[in-house]
């Protein structure tokens, strides 16, 4: 008879995505290694292969539970305008800095066939800035719309690269900031 799954599945699953994704960040998912998430996490790596049968099938469910995360709160944020995309967005950027230095880093190590629903995603969470931002600023040159979507997440991206926790504006300020920012700018253009 087949074993069942384990009461605490996705717990462990969540852990081991937490812990791989912090060491894949830190050294680079090109030079990490199984063994190295494993020691890591403090796991055996037969645990590790018992959820993900891959090093890449690992940073898949790693950045697929991110970008599924961050497309629910978009999906909830959207209907209450830029301000609150804005700060829902970095809302859930805190305590996944490391899924989203993967994100922006090492999507490309993934084969094609696991890209294309992330890239998907990634679209999706594009698409939601620039009804957004349309909305502030009617009728804009979709060149220019593009561009000033790309900007806003810029200005969410990087936030985690220099943002000390405990120094200097809380996320909510720096969000209140970023969309003070932005609406300013786009008052202008």
């Amino acid at each position: 008879m087949p074993r069942g799954i384990a009461r605490n599945h996705d717990e462990k699953r969540e852990a081991l995505r937490k812990g791989a994704a912090a060491y894949f960040a830190r050294h680079g998912f090109d030079r990490a290694s199984m063994n190295g998430a494993a020691r890591e996490i403090g796991v055996s790596k037969a645990l590790i292969y018992h959820y993900h049968d891959s090093k890449e099938a690992l940073l898949f469910d790693i950045l697929d539970a991110h970008l599924t995360e961050l497309v629910n709160v978009v999906e909830e944020s959207a209907p209450k305008g830029l301000r609150a995309l804005i700060a829902a967005i970095l809302d859930s950027y805190e305590d996944a800095d490391a899924e989203h230095k993967l994100q922006l880093e090492s999507l490309s190590a993934l084969p094609a066939e696991m890209q294309t629903p992330l890239l998907a995603a990634q679209r999706y969470l594009i698409e939601a800035m620039s009804v957004a931002i349309e909305a502030v600023k009617p009728g804009m040159d979709p060149e220019r719309l593009r561009a000033a979507t790309m900007t806003v997440y810029g200005i969410l991206n990087w936030f985690y690269m220099w943002h000390r926790p405990g120094k200097g504006l809380s996320r909510q300020e720096y969000a209140e900031l970023a969309g003070d920012f932005v609406e300013g700018g786009l008052a202008r253009l």
